[in-house]
């Protein structure tokens, strides 16, 4: 919380929370994101366009990544064209898109080992669980984030006397 702040230091304070640009760690953390799901929507759409011999299991598994690499695609484009700091509600929407992503992926390779069985699969639904908790962590950390900046606002609001 705020103690007595002066008007000019409460008007100095709301001009620096939104007036920053991307930061350049943020930038490059984005092109890579973009880079890779880019790289791997267009390798998935090579093969589902050169291999029509491909069964149909893995046809449709290949459609559901090259879905999931083309919202990551649009959600790094996004951010990279409005070149602001994420708000907390879009890391909230990408803390989401993380744990629906990481969840199909589990699911997936939980039934393929349950199904089939042998160790390479046991091995991608242990990973999957892994990346699913870590998923699940940062979604938590956006819930927090979100839940201090809105305190912060009503704090700043109710200085203002809104």
């Amino acid at each position: 919380m705020i103690a007595q702040s002066s008007p000019r230091s409460l008007d100095e304070e709301l001009r620096h929370l939104t007036a920053g640009a991307l930061s350049t760690r943020s930038r490059y953390g984005h092109v890579a994101l973009l880079l890779a799901a880019l790289i791997m929507c267009v390798l998935l759409g090579a093969l589902l366009a050169t291999e029509p011999a491909l069964p149909g299991r893995t046809r449709v598994a290949f459609a559901v990544m090259l879905g999931i690499g083309a919202s990551w695609v649009a959600y790094a484009v996004w951010v990279l064209r409005h070149r602001r700091p994420l708000l907390a509600n879009h890391r909230v929407v990408a803390g989401w898109m993380a744990v629906v992503f990481t969840a199909l992926f589990f699911a997936g390779a939980s039934a393929m080992a349950i199904g089939a069985g042998g160790p390479s699969l046991q091995a991608a639904a242990a990973m999957g669980a892994v990346m699913l908790a870590v998923a699940v962590a940062v979604l938590v950390r956006a819930y927090r984030n979100l839940a201090r900046l809105q305190a912060r606002r009503r704090e700043l609001e109710r200085q203002l006397g809104l």
